[in-house]
């Protein structure tokens, strides 16, 4: 497997000189994209140089526990930590997502439970944005629908990273929240304290870079405006500055009406139309990739239920991992970091196993 890493290592030098290159710098997409693969094909020439340096080491260490036998008491830690380099460079060989370092819009639905659903919504969305914080991400509110009891029948947001390291991107993290979350607690309108099941289902789709990144044929769309409305179908605007776009090839609809302005109304529904559009061309080509490349986890259908909430046992319980924990007040308040990484441990652990079968 490590057979690969000359190859990168001579990608890692001509990005290096890419890079000092003015005219690079001059096209802002260009620079984001080179400077993703230089981030991520520096990790794997660190790795790599670890490594063999810790082959090194032991290799001296053992040439000299002959004579001394204090250095020969230090080489099973020595193994050890080759062990643990070559298990990291194994890692990072996997081929990665294209998308891992993009932005990300998610959309969080209120599902079966009615007005319960759609405060669990508002709950997830919470829990979203506060894990977001604690990453360094920014997040921006898109759309919202309302329920009646201040929770969301339909909430979009966009979320933001700034590292140009795809291990640290925020599609790389939140890919694998997509899917439908049951909770299962006692709703505030429930007057004999009995624990009530709901499930609320969330959408995650990698946002474009670059506008003409996703083309799109302005006579492909059917752009309707209309009144905003609020809880109940209220009118709350005297103008009809909410807008609903078509994609007419693909039936994809996007409605917007939290800005009061038409203008940025369409362009908050563009911005969601290229990110819709882009997860189907990838879901596309992704039906068509090897076991290998495809993501283990990310592989189900959006209608499975991916995780519970249980709020009477302060239990989260990952259906896809395994993952259990009895720290759901901290989760619920965005400490969502050991259950996504199990999520990504489990991605790694299946890839492996694929490429090793093609071996």
């Amino acid at each position: 497997m490590f057979e690969q890493v000359e190859a990168l290592r001579d990608e890692h030098h001509r990005v290096e000189r890419e890079l000092s290159d003015p005219e690079v710098h001059a096209d802002a997409a260009r620079a984001k994209r080179v400077n993703r693969r230089y981030a991520e094909l520096s990790r794997i020439v660190k790795a790599h140089d670890d490594w063999i340096a810790a082959g090194e080491d032991l290799e001296t260490a053992r040439e000299f526990a002959r004579e001394d036998e204090s250095i020969a008491a230090e080489i099973p830690g020595m193994e050890d930590h080759l062990q643990v380099a070559q298990e990291k460079l194994r890692r990072l060989l996997i081929p990665r997502d294209p998308d891992d370092a993009r932005d990300v819009i998610m959309e969080i639905k209120a599902g079966e439970g009615g007005a319960e659903s759609a405060l669990f919504a508002a709950d997830l969305l919470r829990m979203y944005v506060q894990y977001a914080a604690s990453k360094g991400w920014k997040t921006e509110l898109l759309e919202r629908t309302e329920s009646d009891l201040g929770g969301y029948k339909d909430v979009q947001v966009a979320i933001k990273g700034s590292s140009t390291d795809p291990s640290q991107g925020v599609w790389a993290h939140l890919k694998y929240e997509g899917g439908v979350h049951r909770v299962q607690r006692v709703p505030a309108t429930e007057s004999q304290g009995r624990i009530h099941t709901s499930t609320t289902g969330v959408l995650v789709f990698p946002e474009v870079d670059e506008p003409d990144e996703i083309s799109i044929n302005q006579n492909d769309l059917k752009i309707d405006v209309f009144r905003s409305s609020g809880p109940g179908g209220q009118s709350v605007n005297t103008t009809d500055s909410a807008v609903r776009i078509t994609h007419l090839p693909t039936g994809i609809v996007v409605s917007m009406q939290n800005e009061k302005s038409q203008l940025q109304n369409r362009e908050a529904g563009m911005r969601v139309l290229r990110a819709r559009l882009l997860a189907k061309q990838q879901e596309e080509l992704e039906a068509a990739a090897s076991d290998a490349r495809r993501s283990q986890i990310r592989g189900m259908d959006r209608s499975e239920r991916i995780r519970t909430y249980n709020f009477p046992e302060n239990r989260i319980a990952d259906h896809r991992t395994g993952f259990k924990a009895y720290n759901l007040d901290a989760v619920m308040d965005g400490a969502l970091e050991p259950i996504i990484e199990s999520a990504i441990h489990a991605d790694e652990e299946a890839r492996l196993a694929a490429l090793g079968s093609e071996d």
